[in-house]
C-alpha cells in the first residue's frame, strides 16, 4: 500500500499520538501528558505518514525564538516529536517528512531549525549540525564541598509546590534566555512541561519538587528535583536528581546547589543538562569526584543560510566569502559574502573568491559559537582557500557564554 504523508488533522491526532508513543517504546501516558501534548501541539505544523488507517511516521515543529551570540533572538524552528514505525524503515518516510519540513520553513521564513537527536548519526544527512553540548555529573556530595561566593548566605531559599511558583520561576527563565545562546523563548503553555509530575517521569523517585532563592523581595533562582531514595547496609545513600537549576546571579546558584549537597538522607547530587561552562564547576573541592561527561544537546540547520548569518552578531570584524555546499537544500548552495561586527551583519550572495569551503551542516555546528572553526578544520571538514581566513572567522564567531539547549523542544 502507498504511504501517504499529510499535514496532521484535528480528528487524527489520537492515531497520531499512539504512532508516536509506539516508536518511542509503548510505555503506557498519563492523561496529564497526552493532554498536555494535546494542547502544545500545532496541526497545521506537524506531519503524519499514514499506512492505509495506520499512522507510520510523525514530526512535528513550533516556531520560537532563539539566543544567538550577541543578545538578539532569531526566528526558528524547533523541530520535534519525529517518528518512523520500525515496520516501515527504508521506505523513504524520514526523508519525505525532513523534505517537507525544510521546505515549509523555506517558505515560511523560518532560518534556523533546531532540534535535539534521541539519535545523533540521522540528521547529519539532513544538514542539521551539533551546535550545543550537555553537561551531566554525578557529585559524590559525602566526600566533595562546596566553596560558596560572598553574598550566599544572604539568599533566602523556600520550598514551594511546583505549581504555585511557575510564574516566578517563568520570569527568571525567560530574564536569562538573552545571555545564553540557545536558549528558547517559550510559547505560552511549554511552561507547564517544566511541572509535568506523573508517575512514569517519577521512576521510583519522589514526585517533583521545588525550591525558589530570594533576594531583596524578588525571586532570583529555582530549582526543581526529585529524591530517589536508596538504602544499604551502611545506611542511606539517596540521591537528587536535578531537572532544572536556574539562576540570576552566583550567590543564588550557590545556594541553591548548597541546599541539594544537605538534602538529608542522600549522597549524590545527580545534574542531567547544565551548559558546559556552568559555573558549580568552580565551586566544588574535587571534580573528579563529580563523574562529569558531556552529551551533545541542540543540533542546528540553517535554512536560510543569508538570513541566519545575519541574524547574528559576530564578536570581530570579519569579511569572509563562504563556499556552502547543501545537497538537500540546494537554494544554499553557492558562495555567500558574510560582513559583520559586533554591532551586526549582511550576508549576501557573491561572484567574489571563495575563503572557505564547507557544508552547511558545519556552519550549523558552529553557528551559536560554541564549536570552533578550526576544530572543523582539523577534521577535514573545513576547507581553508585564503591563508588566515580560518582564524578571523573562527575568532569571529565564537561566543562568551557556551551555547545551551536547556530542555526538550
Amino acid at each position: 500500500m502507498t504511504i501517504e504523508l499529510r499535514v496532521l488533522r484535528a480528528s487524527e491526532w489520537d492515531g497520531w499520538y499512539d504512532g508516536l508513543n509506539l516508536a518511542f517504546g509503548g510505555v503506557p501516558q498519563s492523561p496529564e501528558r497526552r493532554e498536555l501534548i494535546r494542547d502544545i501541539t500545532v496541526a497545521e505544523r506537524s506531519l503524519a505518514a499514514w499506512d492505509g488507517d495506520l499512522c507510520v511516521g510523525t514530526a512535528g515543529s513550533f516556531r520560537f525564538g532563539v539566543a544567538v551570540p550577541g543578545g538578539g533572538l532569531a526566528v526558528m524552528a524547533g523541530v520535534s516529536l519525529v517518528t518512523v514505525a520500525a515496520t516501515h524503515r527504508r521506505r523513504g518516510v524520514l526523508t519525505s517528512m525532513m523534505r517537507r519540513q525544510l521546505d515549509d520553513f523555506h517558505a515560511w521564513g523560518e532560518p534556523l531549525a533546531i532540534l535535539g537527536a534521541s539519535e545523533p548519526a540521522i540528521y547529519g544527512r539532513f544538514g542539521y549540525g551539533p551546535s550545543t553540548h550537555l553537561l551531566k555529573a554525578d557529585i559524590d556530595t559525602s566526600r566533595v564541598r562546596l566553596t560558596v561566593p560572598e553574598g550566599t548566605d544572604e539568599v533566602g531559599l523556600r520550598e514551594v509546590p511546583p505549581g504555585d511558583s511557575l510564574a516566578d520561576c517563568e520570569a527568571v527563565y525567560a530574564e536569562l534566555v538573552p545571555a545564553r545562546p540557545g536558549m528558547i523563548a517559550r510559547l505560552p503553555g511549554w511552561e507547564r512541561l517544566g511541572i509535568l509530575d506523573v508517575p512514569e517521569f517519577r521512576e521510583g523517585t519522589s514526585h517533583l519538587r521545588c525550591v525558589v532563592a530570594e533576594r531583596d523581595g524578588r525571586t532570583t533562582g529555582y530549582v526543581r528535583f526529585r529524591v530517589r531514595p536508596t538504602w544499604d547496609d551502611a545506611g542511606p545513600k539517596g540521591s537528587v536528581e536535578v531537572q532544572d537549576l536556574f539562576a540570576l546571579d552566583p550567590a543564588s546558584r550557590a545556594a541553591l546547589m548548597r541546599h541539594l549537597f544537605g538534602i538529608d538522607l542522600t549522597s549524590t547530587v545527580s545534574l542531567g543538562n547544565c551548559p558546559v561552562d556552568d559555573a558549580w564547576q568552580h565551586l566544588v573541592s574535587d571534580i573528579r569526584r563529580c563523574a562529569v561527561r558531556i552529551n551533545d544537546g541542540g543540533h542546528v540547520r540553517l535554512v536560510e543560510v543569508g538570513a541566519a548569518l545575519e541574524a547574528r552578531t559576530y564578536r570581530v570584524p570579519v569579511d569572509v566569502v563562504f563556499d556552502v555546499k547543501d545537497a538537500f537544500c540546494p537554494w544554499n548552495e553557492g558562495r555567500w559574502r558574510l560582513s559583520g561586527d559586533p554591532k551586526g551583519a549582511t550576508c549576501e550572495r557573491t561572484g567574489d573568491p571563495a575563503d572557505l569551503a564547507l557544508d552547511v551542516r558545519d556552519l550549523g555546528t558552529v553557528y551559536l559559537g560554541g564549536t570552533r572553526l578550526t576544530e572543523l578544520a582539523a577534521a577535514g571538514r573545513v576547507r581553508e582557500l585564503r591563508p588566515g581566513a580560518l582564524a578571523e572567522t573562527t575568532t569571529a564567531f565564537t561566543s562568551d557564554t557556551a551555547p545551551w539547549v536547556p530542555h526538550d523542544i
